[in-house]
């Protein structure tokens, strides 16, 4: 727990408004964020530094290093900041949150209200997996929910398992619940920082179609053969599924070896690949089923 501690940083942005007065007044704002290689890339909220005209963090041991961000997920809240140091950082070992069970124990860790003195611990479980939340900057999907407290400042810290290994990052707090917060999963949270390290920007990999979730209620109506699957609405031209023959009324019940029985769940899956592999769809077309490969593209 120590080591991952020493990788978390209070992360300080300003941002200039104007007042009734048309004056710039410098409003401060703080959050926590995790460093995750030893070349200074930090990973945090991207609610946290944007629109801040001056972003510094601060190390556990006081140092004070200005930050750019490099980045940002905005749909999944994740940004990556980058610090330049004289000295090799701390760094945090990232886990696999694919992994992740209810009940599961973890600790968030932060800096709570811009406290000085270093990062404190909370202790805590995992209530809930794939929850999705209404927020501001609109809707956050896949979250892990958990009891552990996540205080104002937590935004952009770990949360870790009982090995000091990072699995989400925390983003959210409910107002005036208790017990309630939530955080991203840390592989979503990879793969973001990833390709921003890598391509500057997120490479979201892309399907190309538009569909809706088979229910009995659903099947019952348009006559469909089958009470699960996602039927396909619309095929974008040009697109991936385009390509690949997709059409409309194109049942799809499988990608790859996982079943297939939601939009969200077919999203899911998509996200987990990268632009320009190769997956496999499982299709009903009337009464006949076959494979269709498709080569995913670049969200446009």
């Amino acid at each position: 727990m120590d080591r991952v501690s020493r990788s978390v940083v209070n992360v300080s942005a300003v941002r200039v408004f104007h007042d009734m007065f048309y004056q710039v007044v410098p409003v401060r704002g703080v959050g926590s964020g995790v460093i995750i290689d030893p070349n200074g890339h930090i990973i945090t909220n991207s609610h946290v530094v944007a629109g801040a005209e001056k972003t510094e963090v601060t190390l556990t041991d006081g140092t004070v290093l200005p930050a750019r961000m490099i980045g940002a997920c905005r749909t999944d809240d994740i940004a990556t900041l980058k610090v330049e140091a004289a000295r090799e950082l701390p760094t945090a070992e990232l886990g696999d949150s694919d992994k992740l069970r209810v009940g599961q124990m973890v600790f968030a860790i932060g800096n709570p209200f811009g406290l000085a003195g270093g990062p404190t611990v909370t202790a805590g479980v995992i209530s809930a997996l794939n929850r999705s939340i209404q927020s501001e900057r609109g809707v956050l999907e896949n979250l892990v929910q958990t009891d552990a407290a996540i205080n104002p400042g937590n935004s952009g810290g770990p949360l870790v398992d009982t090995k000091g290994r990072v699995v989400a990052i925390n983003t959210a707090i409910v107002p005036f619940a208790q017990g309630i917060g939530f955080a991203i999963p840390i592989n979503t949270a990879k793969r973001c920082s990833t390709e921003i390290i890598t391509h500057g920007r997120m490479v979201r990999p892309w399907l190309g179609i538009s569909g809706v979730a088979i229910t009995r209620e659903i099947a019952s109506y348009y006559d469909l053969p089958v009470e699960r699957g996602v039927l396909v609405a619309q095929v974008v031209p040009d697109s991936p599924a385009d390509y690949a023959g997709i059409r409309p009324r194109d049942i799809i019940l499988r990608l790859d070896d996982a079943a297939v029985n939601s939009t969200e769940q077919l999203a899911s899956e998509i996200q987990k690949r990268k632009t320009g592999s190769k997956v496999n769809l499982m299709i009903l077309r009337g009464s006949t089923k076959g494979k269709v490969e498709v080569t995913l593209g670049e969200t446009p």
